[in-house]
């Protein structure tokens, strides 16, 4: 039998700013609120918070477009100088309609915005600020990892998310695009199933998996719980960073 999954999450993160210290953030709501940390737990962190404490804003006030983004704007509708923040974070425009920018992020994620974020972005009276996200996922998943553990009992597994859009289907769902010391891919091929069968294809996105489960916690909106605590999951191996969840573009079949 599987072990219970448990999934927590510390209700009193404060809002982050630039230069806080997240991982003694979190190390402290858990203490305070008797969640077991330690090297079997993963803990799932909101890209979010992690920008905000990396400082990754841009003041769209400051931003002069180019004629590329004065055009896209047009296409889309959206404010030119975002377009142009969403320009310089990309590397190819994927799709440009009414309402929608899809781009294939400088870190190899194709997205909406390039992940670009207003919603509980806090701002002073004279800015229109907007939020990237961290410069390297997976370095930021790193860091955090080896301050907790050093505060804890072993390093926890960490999980960066983001909410993805999908293709042919409604609704956004929580993706992992950071990951340390867990297996962001489990390769199952050439295992057997219940009747011998020999697996072929089968690739678990395992750091989204985990990524999908914690935003049940988490949230969409208003629910101020950016992070979540889960023990119970398995470990695999070989660990293996979010960069192995990105299909290459020789293997696009939708560019």
């Amino acid at each position: 039998m599987k072990p219970t999954l448990i999934f927590c999450a510390p209700p009193d993160i404060p809002e982050i700013n630039p230069g806080d210290d997240l991982a003694q953030i979190i190390w402290e709501s858990c203490q305070r609120n008797a969640i077991e940390l330690n090297a079997d737990s993963v803990i799932v962190i909101a890209q979010k918070v992690v920008s905000k404490s990396e400082g990754r804003y841009v003041d769209l006030n400051r931003i002069s477009p180019s004629a590329q983004a004065r055009e896209l704007a047009e296409i889309t509708g959206k404010d030119p100088r975002l377009v142009e923040a969403i320009l310089s974070e990309s590397t190819q425009v994927v799709r440009a309609v009414r309402g929608v920018l899809i781009v294939r992020h400088r870190l190899g994620l194709v997205m909406a915005n390039a992940g670009i974020d207003h919603s509980n972005v806090p701002t002073a009276a004279d800015q229109e600020r907007v939020l990237l996200l961290p410069e390297d996922p997976d370095l930021s998943a790193a860091r955090l990892r080896d301050k907790l553990g050093y505060l804890c009992d072993g390093a926890p597994g960490v999980v960066i998310t983001d909410s993805f859009g999908r293709p042919w289907r409604h609704g956004v769902t929580n993706v992992a695009i950071g990951c340390a010391g867990i297996a962001a891919l489990v390769d199952r091929r050439g295992e057997r199933d219940r009747n011998g069968n020999v697996l072929e294809i089968t690739q678990v996105a395992h750091a989204d998996a985990i990524a999908a489960g914690a935003a049940l916690q988490m949230g969409e909106g208003a629910e101020g719980l950016p992070v979540v605590v889960i023990q119970g999951l398995p470990r695999h191996a070989p660990v293996r960073d979010s960069k192995a969840l990105i299909r290459p573009l020789s293997e696009d079949l939708f560019q």
